[in-house]
């Protein structure tokens, strides 16, 4: 079964016009040359972004855009 990275699934939540804090992580990460656009597992994933992410102000939003990640691709 396939799977779409972390990555590529944020970056349909992106919004440039938008405030809302996932849509500012999207656009930020988007800007990250070196995020781990591959990546699924959500250790390697938390890991990268707590010592390389400065552009994200809480790791919850990280958290919420996880989940969201994890409810689609449970289907």
């Amino acid at each position: 079964m396939y799977r779409e990275s972390f990555y590529r699934f944020l970056m349909t939540l992106r919004d440039p016009d938008s405030y809302d804090e996932i849509a500012e992580f999207a656009n930020n990460a988007q800007h990250d040359s070196l995020f781990p656009k591959q990546e699924e597992n959500y250790e390697v994933l938390s890991n990268y972004l707590e010592l390389n992410a400065g552009y994200l102000p809480s790791m919850s939003i990280f958290d919420k855009a996880y989940q969201l990640y994890q409810d689609k691709m449970s289907y």
